[in-house]
């Protein structure tokens, strides 16, 4: 006889429900492989035949880190498409192509970090790339496009695990693992929350990923909207992974616990359920956790519940059903389609600012193609890497012929003296391959380290022509005659070795210091380790460390990925500081004008790298262009008035459009950039790319960068109450629409919407048509407009299409935050359509039934602190650890509150406050009643006293104002009779 085969255990059943299968297999692991599973490398089970699985594989616009891939158009070009449809396709594409690259390399991840859905609310954000827009309506209609494409269509099995990024209210790099964003409750419904919550609802969505920062006082780590408000939005588990490094910030730069038992515990009991930290090595989590456990600040049922939503992952992408997998053959890399598909997006996302009629550029125009950004087709942090590369001069060469464009970089040419008399000199390069940087992909490209098989600078009596260009605030690249740009590598010297910029620590970044207020000496700082370049007899290097050469290194902070990056050795210990004299061969303005005389038109193609001054890591200061690029576009337009500014970047810049025969704005469109641009402007496309966010006139029009309060402080198109440089939803086009019979109405709890959109031109072309709202008589502060739904129609000439637009009554609501609940206040509202947020071209006014206001019961529940109304220098902050806001003044200074329709019921005698944090007053009115209280102090922030004091309220509806000064926290108002 033959013995039986053992049972097939209930987890390998593809016939039973996942939620049946993922129990058994959790039964079936001992403890310690649980805790394993709570890193993010989670080790293989052997004994039952587990493979190791990693959560985060990285694909914003394509596949990131892990060597070529298609790459597509940077998220906020995506975004500029408004094209939800267009986005599904590219998340589709980039799926396929993670399938296809994991099956030759098993270091490609299934679980996608991507999309980042934070908001665009500030323009000098430095991720400013990342995201799709500034309205939550419009980024949430792209992330989920996205994440549907990503997911793939099949009923039970996914093609990849989508991950959201950041949660939540973060805009800022500077200090962001230290600030915290102050967010009041309408704002974080009607704002922050709202592109989480519908992306999520539509279902595509397999976790999300927290934010680096606090919110109101408290980590994103430890949140608890996480399990009362991101949970509650689906029935599917949700994976939560930590951001790189994040764990154990709450205790090494946030000091909000003071151990890393603590505060680990914290994170998983609030939700985080993969804990991203100290790289491929989970074993400190593994620490932390049993010390949890070994304290009681963790059971092991809180454990089960954080492998249980990483298991119903795994099990839906199919890893423990093979041969079912409708997935596992799936891929696709580098198709033709998947080309074609690169192309049209970077066509999609161009957007024509202004123009004079110069554009569309006819067959026979001589062109001079001129600025920083005319040869570039630029790779951001989250790229994958180039196996096609089309930049706009080699665009416009391949569509208008290179006999009739002239080129002009627009660098400024130097060699640089040393105190010798003698040149840096870059020396022959031996023959060796020359791969581009993480070509060969890396789970962490931060640890990627510089060339050392190249030879270091020498001087000589010639030396070597560089390219420089100033990126602005004094930030330098030199480039090399063989396109290399100066980097410093581990050991300290400084090579021509780099393809490109880039790396987590930016190596390729320099800035001239002058020596002595009128001398002609510069010392060459080299940023990435602040220390100046030397010249010894074995090379050029960075001087050693001491107290004269010393500066913090620029962008030395943890990134998104697991690990740190590596800074430049000291290269020695007896190296000096080298005083270099910069000697001009040649200024890029005067290459342009020569450029720009004798051609029809002018294209000065500017813009940003996205490794240098405004990434992950460092904000930008200004919304003016670099100065170099500024004089090159003033250059060119002192030339040749017929100047077009074509604008390459990550986010928006102000510039002065009326001196401008055009302008257009494109974001890296990835390998199809070039290709893409000279399309457009020869009229093979008509643009109809949309601004996915407010273009600012001036600095000036800007809130504070750590501001949150987009009510308040009236941000964002929907507040905004200036004149923008170019509105949201802005966009041109060569070709007219007419916009014709609007009908409004009231049906099945939705507004319909009904208007014609007619092509009046003689071409194809794509209209974008916008339809947004306002209350017309709020009680409280409401959008000047607020997007309610778009569509991108293509129409063939003279063609007429009626659109229908269904909007959810539930889209006028706002969040009541004196009822803690969504309240859609009745009364008129106007209906605009049109192609911009500011470009309305019909408009009706139409009447809801709603809730009326109902005055705060404040007798029977008292005020919670952070439901104010309005307020004047007021921060949120935690209530406790766990839960709860509450309210302080800011810097410690004096914050005012305003709670409007106060029920005093008959009338009150005392109030009560629940006070907490430092001395001070607290001054209150109400219904012509005064009073002012003292606050004594308690030992800690969270240690609450209940104080009272007289407060004779007549009965009725009152506002109450509440003034507090010094450091106190204000949790809750109370009041009795």
């Amino acid at each position: 006889m033959t013995a039986s085969p053992p049972p097939t255990p209930p987890f390998r059943d593809p016939r039973l429900p996942f939620a049946k299968r993922v129990d058994d297999l959790l039964s079936r692991l001992t403890r310690d492989e649980k805790v394993s599973f709570l890193h993010q490398f989670a080790p293989a089970v052997e004994r039952l035949g587990v493979a190791a699985f990693r959560t985060g594989q990285e694909a914003l616009h394509g596949v990131a880190w892990m060597g070529p891939a298609t790459v597509f158009p940077q998220a906020v070009g995506l975004g500029a498409t408004w094209n939800p449809e267009l986005v599904r396709r590219v998340g589709e594409a980039v799926s396929r192509e993670v399938r296809a690259m994991r099956a030759r390399d098993e270091r490609v991840g299934l679980n996608v970090w991507s999309p980042t859905v934070n908001l665009l609310r500030h323009p000098l954000w430095g991720r400013n790339e990342e995201g799709y827009s500034e309205d939550p309506l419009l980024t949430s209609a792209i992330a989920t496009a996205y994440t549907r494409g990503l997911r793939g269509d099949h009923p039970v099995y996914w093609r990849t695990a989508p991950v959201l990024k950041h949660w939540l209210a973060h805009n800022n790099e500077t200090g962001r693992d230290v600030t915290s964003s102050s967010v009041r409750p309408r704002v974080l419904h009607e704002y922050d929350l709202r592109a989480f919550r519908a992306t999520v609802e539509a279902g595509a969505v397999a976790g999300v990923m927290p934010a680096y920062n606090l919110v109101n006082g408290r980590p994103n780590h430890v949140s608890p909207h996480l399990r009362e408000h991101l949970r509650t939005w689906t029935d599917q588990e949700l994976l939560v992974c930590s951001d790189a490094g994040a764990p154990s910030n709450l205790v090494d730069s946030e000091h909000y616990f003071d151990t890393h038992e603590e505060a680990t515990a914290a994170a998983l009991v609030a939700g985080v359920d993969s804990f991203t930290d100290h790289g491929t090595d989970g074993s400190p989590i593994a620490a932390r956790v049993r010390g949890a456990l070994e304290r009681g600040l963790l059971s092991e049922a809180d454990v089960d519940t954080a492998v249980r939503r990483q298991l119903s992952v795994r099990f839906r992408l199919g890893e423990f059903d093979p041969d079912d997998d409708p997935h596992a053959h799936s891929g696709a890399f580098d198709t033709p389609e998947h080309r074609e598909l690169a192309r049209e997006a970077a066509e999609q996302a161009v957007v024509l600012l202004r123009n004079d009629g110069v554009l569309p550029l006819a067959p026979d125009t001589r062109l001079a193609v001129v600025g920083l950004l005319a040869d570039e087709c630029k790779l951001d942090w989250y790229s994958g890497t180039l196996i096609h590369r089309s930049t706009p001069l080699e665009g416009l060469y391949e569509r208008f012929g290179a006999e009739r464009v002239r080129f002009a970089e627009g660098v400024d040419r130097v060699r640089l003296r040393t105190s010798a008399g003698t040149f840096l000199h870059v020396p022959p390069a031996p023959e060796a391959p020359d791969p581009a940087r993480g070509a060969q992909g890396a789970l962490d490209p931060a640890l990627l380290a510089g060339r050392t098989d190249l030879p270091p600078l020498t001087t000589d009596a010639v030396g070597t022509e560089f390219a420089l260009v100033d990126w602005g605030d004094g930030v330098l690249t030199l480039r090399a005659p063989d396109g290399r740009y100066l980097s410093v590598a581990e050991d300290g010297y400084v090579r021509a070795s780099a393809d490109q910029p880039g790396g987590w620590v930016v190596q390729e970044t320099f800035r001239l210091e002058r020596r002595g207020e009128h001398g002609t000496g510069h010392l060459l700082r080299h940023l990435g380790t602040g220390r100046p370049v030397s010249v010894a007899a074995d090379g050029v290097k960075v001087a050693a460390r001491t107290p004269e050469t010393a500066e913090t290194p620029e962008s030395a902070e943890t990134p998104d990925t697991a690990g740190t990056a590596g800074t430049a050795g000291t290269a020695g210990t007896a190296e000096t500081a080298e005083v270099f004299e910069v000697v001009v061969a040649e200024h890029g303005t005067d290459a342009v004008r020569r450029a720009a005389a004798d051609a029809d038109v002018v294209l000065v193609v500017a813009g940003n790298d996205p490794h240098i001054r405004g990434r992950e890591t460092e904000d930008r200061t200004t919304l003016r262009l670099p100065a170099h690029q500024e004089r090159l576009l003033e250059a060119a337009r002192a030339a040749n008035p017929r100047t077009v500014l074509v604008l390459v970047s990550a986010y928006p810049y102000a510039f002065a459009p009326g001196r401008l025969a055009a302008a257009l704005w494109t974001a890296h469109g990835g390998q199809a950039a070039g290709t893409a641009l000279a399309r457009v402007l020869a009229g093979d496309v008509a643009p109809a790319g949309r601004l996915p966010q407010t273009w600012y006139a001036d600095d000036a029009d800007l809130p504070d960068l750590l501001d949150y309060d987009v009510i308040g402080g009236r941000q964002t198109y929907r507040y905004f109450e200036g004149t923008p440089l170019f509105p949201f939803g802005h966009g041109l086009s060569y070709v007219p629409f007419g916009y014709a019979d609007l009908v409004t109405a009231v049906a099945d709890g939705a507004l319909h919407v009904f208007f014609t959109l007619t092509n009046a031109g003689d071409t194809t072309a794509d209209e974008v048509a916008q339809l947004y709202a306002r209350a017309v008589e709020p009680s409280v502060p409401r959008p000047r407009r607020e997007l309610l739904a778009h569509r991108r129609v293509t129409l063939a000439p003279g063609e007429t299409r009626r659109l229908e637009f269904a909007v959810p009554l539930r889209a006028f609501a706002f969040w009541d935050v004196a009822r803690g609940d969504w309240r859609l206040e009745p009364g008129r509202y106007d209906v605009l359509v049109g192609a911009s947020s500011e470009d309305v071209r019909l408009r009706a006014t139409v009447t809801l039934d709603g809730e009326p206001a109902a005055p705060r019961p404040v007798l029977r529940r008292g005020l919670s602190a952070a439901d104010f109304d309005e307020h004047g220098g007021a921060a949120l902050v935690d209530r406790t650890k766990a839960a709860g806001d509450a309210v302080t003044p800011a810097s410690g200074g004096t914050a005012e509150l305003l709670y409007r329709a106060c029920d005093f019921g008959t009338g009150v005698r005392t109030v009560r406050l629940e006070l907490a944090g430092g001395a001070g007053t607290v001054e209150l009115s109400a219904g012509g009643a005064r009073a002012t209280v003292e606050s004594p102090g308690t030992p800690g922030p969270y240690d609450y006293t209940t104080v009272e004091a007289p407060l004779p309220v007549a009965g009725g509806t009152h506002d109450l104002r509440v003034t507090l000064r010094g450091p106190m926290r204000l949790a809750h108002v109370g009041f009795s009779g």
